[in-house]
């Protein structure tokens, strides 16, 4: 299972209105229930980024964009959370 820190938590709480048109939570705890059942994961850096969406078989193209994708969120610390809705 995922572990989500706080930096990750408020990351999403902060940005999930680009993946949802209403608020899927609001506190901490909801956050990270929520991102446990979606089965979000947490990678370092824009490499790994690439790398999770080839290994789902996503087309992905030349990927210069996948960082901007609406369930791609920078966490800010050199980490994107991936959340798949």
């Amino acid at each position: 299972m995922q572990e989500y820190d706080d930096l990750v938590l408020k990351c999403f709480l902060k940005q999930q209105g680009r993946l949802f048109l209403e608020p899927v939570a609001e506190t901490l705890q909801e956050a990270e229930a929520f991102l446990e059942e979606c089965m979000a994961v947490v990678v370092n850096g824009a490499d790994e980024v690439r790398e999770y969406f080839e290994e789902e078989g996503t087309d992905i193209g030349d990927g210069d964009d996948l960082l901007e994708a609406s369930e791609v969120f920078d966490v800010g610390d050199g980490r994107f959370l991936i959340v798949e809705g």
